[in-house]
């Protein structure tokens, strides 16, 4: 067995760690996204998991889509202050006017980006070329963020968007499925490298 390749027959170590994770990892993470709700989903709660646990984003994950119907970007550009103040102040939200505002702002700016490129989710997929991107490397050591989400962190702050850090973007590179990181031998790697076409890369590029 070469040494980048975990033990077999094992889950990703993480999605074990309670129900919400394992779920989420065998249902979501890693699958290859190309509608714009579910990639402006995905991009918003790890904008809005900044400084926070992911545990605590998936428990508040129905609350959290409730305030902001469902994700639809058209419906949250409109958002007003009063939206600010209704949603910072349902039960059990996060209470943060500054990430709800840039949820709206964000919504605002995929508007835009999607007047210039037609869709949400395709101009993520350009930037690889429509493929999943799988590191060899990453078999021994995933990494926090890399020269692709470096990329696209920057074009995306260029554009006006926020919360959108290499490491945030990296993150939503691994849910939406542009890179493939479950374990080499996690049942999850397979079943979604075969939902796309795949590239396979030596090192960071």
């Amino acid at each position: 067995m070469a040494k980048h390749e975990p033990e077999p027959g094992k889950f990703c170590a993480w999605a074990d760690k309670n129900e919400a994770n394992r779920r989420y990892h065998d249902t979501e993470w890693g699958v290859p996204v190309h509608e714009d709700q579910p990639m402006f989903e995905h991009l918003m709660l790890e904008c809005l998991q900044c400084g926070l646990s992911w545990d605590l984003i998936l428990q508040k994950r129905d609350i959290i889509r409730r305030c902001f119907d469902g994700f639809d970007i058209d419906k949250i550009a409109g958002y007003g202050e009063a939206d600010v103040e209704r949603i910072v102040n349902t039960e059990g939200m996060i209470r943060s006017p500054r990430k709800v505002r840039a949820v709206i702002n964000n919504a605002r700016q995929s508007q835009e980006l999607r007047k210039e490129i037609g869709s949400f989710s395709a101009y993520f997929w350009a930037f690889t070329g429509g493929t999943t991107l799988i590191y060899k490397d990453h078999g021994t050591r995933v990494p926090a963020s890399n020269s692709l989400s470096e990329r696209i962190s920057k074009d995306l702050k260029k554009r006006g968007f926020q919360y959108v850090g290499p490491i945030t973007v990296y993150s939503h590179l691994q849910a939406c499925g542009i890179i493939n990181d479950h374990d080499w031998s996690c049942p999850r790697f397979q079943s979604s490298a075969g939902l796309n076409p795949v590239a396979l890369l030596a090192v960071d590029q």
